[in-house]
């Protein structure tokens, strides 16, 4: 490993090691004044990112004896005084590099507590928060023996893992063989869909919460939690991908006030005290249940919306406080207007044609509207949110308006063209795979060819 001789002995004022993360969060990173030194996946690391940090790592920064080595060299040559992470990969090896170089933010316990859906889990049942009957999965009469617990349905997930990846839903006893072989076919081997960064290592078993969802998207400032808005999700039983998103929520006064303060609670069981929370409940017959939480801003757009409804930016204000950037929120800001995001999903087959994406995106009510898709590429079964071929952001003045608008133009203006496919592709061969990645080492910009990593970044 070479590092290039620094250009001065001491870094300038507020400069931040970030890990991982998409060009948005390099881009509010530099916006703020803030010299960033990035740490990025090889995987993941963009041209943009590259260009616009300061100093670029190429290392696999889930590997701890990789990360933290790397971290203390290049902090002996160029300090730095916040080391923060805005992705899910990345929240460990942060809170661990927090630890290490006594910076403040989140503790590597606060991080795996939250990262870790067993441990989430276990210390709400230790407080006697809401929370469903759970168990780890150890052998297949384990599954038998939760059914007869905890009744079915119910839930199967890797403890670790995002974006709905491996969920199984068990609906009964007829149903114990498959899910069986599905975990011990995922057990212990890398995500290889989407996002590649996590390794499957255990199984957790949890009860069915019925009741709609939604998503609470908050900003904790010194143990004080301000909630900026509250997501409607839009789900389905039959499979475990997230179709929309909308906001303001449509919640009478009660159940908005019900999420508010579970979302409360459960961050102060966690011990979460700053930073952007992205956490996901039901709001059961009995009341709201937790189902899991992120420490970062939520990811399908999510962000997008906050911003057009509240205009209130959660990646700046997240970095922003961490680095003494920007003062904390005085509460909750109103919303104006409404809007939604629809994801484009189609049956399985091959893509013949895409259409109608340039049309939609030009619309003044449409923020954005991609797909990721092209002819020639297999679409899979619709399982996750990795099997989603794009997307469509818009503004409406109401929820119910944005919802529909964004569904009509998803399913009706947004054309892919699929014929059946003749089998069904091994998982990690799909389009939705493809979305833009490219090979370890490289930097992919969509209208570039692959390069080598360019000058002026340090390899691990």
């Amino acid at each position: 490993m070479t590092i290039p001789a620094p250009q001065e002995t001491i870094s300038p004022p507020g400069t931040l090691l970030l890990i991982g993360g998409v060009d948005a969060v390099i881009d509010r990173a530099v916006d703020l004044g803030l010299r960033v030194i990035l740490m990025q996946h090889p995987d993941k690391l963009t041209l943009r990112q590259a260009r616009r940090a300061a100093l670029t790592l190429v290392a696999d920064y889930t590997d701890w004896s990789t990360a933290e080595p790397l971290a203390r060299a290049v902090h002996a040559a160029t300090p730095f005084g916040t080391v923060l992470s805005l992705t899910e990969g990345g929240m460990e090896t942060a809170a661990r590099l927090n630890d290490a170089f006594r910076l403040g933010g989140a503790s590597h316990t606060v991080s795996r507590r939250l990262r870790d859906k067993w441990l989430t889990r276990s210390r709400m049942a230790e407080l006697n928060l809401p929370v469903p009957p759970f168990a780890l999965v150890t052998d297949r009469a384990s599954l038998a023996a939760f059914g007869q617990r905890a009744g079915y349905p119910y839930v199967i997930k890797p403890t670790g893992t995002t974006a709905g990846y491996g969920l199984i839903r068990v609906t009964g006893p007829a149903g114990l063989d498959d899910a069986w072989t599905q975990v011990r076919r995922m057990l212990g081997k890398r995500t290889d869909r989407g996002s590649t960064l996590f390794t499957v290592r255990d199984f957790l078993m949890e009860g069915y919460v019925p009741g709609p969802e939604y998503s609470v998207e908050a900003l904790s400032f010194a143990g004080r939690h301000v909630v900026v808005a509250i997501t409607e999700k839009l789900v389905a039983d039959e499979h475990f991908a997230e179709l929309g998103h909308a906001l303001p929520a449509r919640l009478r006064p009660a159940g908005e006030k019900a999420l508010t303060e579970a979302v409360g609670t459960f961050l102060d069981a966690m011990d979460i005290t700053d930073g952007a929370t992205h956490t996901e409940l039901r709001l059961s017959p009995a009341g709201p249940v937790v189902i899991e939480s992120h420490h970062r801003v939520g990811g399908g757009h999510i962000g997008d919306l906050v911003r057009e409804v509240y205009g209130t930016d959660l990646l700046t204000e997240a970095i922003g406080w961490a680095t003494g950037r920007r003062p904390a929120l005085p509460g909750p800001p109103p919303a104006r207007g409404a809007a939604g995001a629809r994801f484009v999903v189609r049956n399985p087959g091959v893509v013949t044609t895409v259409s109608g994406v340039e049309e939609t995106a030009a619309r003044p009510d449409v923020l954005s509207a991609d797909v990721t898709v092209r002819p020639g590429d297999t679409v899979r079964p619709l399982r996750d949110n990795w099997d989603r071929l794009g997307s469509v952001v818009v503004r409406a003045p109401d929820t119910t308006q944005a919802v529909e608008l964004a569904r009509q133009l998803a399913e009706e203006e947004i054309r892919v063209g699929i014929r059946p496919a003749d089998a069904v592709v091994p998982r990690g061969n799909t389009a939705a795979d493809a979305g833009g990645r490219g090979t370890p080492g490289t930097i992919r910009t969509e209208d570039s060819p692959p390069r080598k990593a360019v000058e002026g970044t340090v390899r691990a």
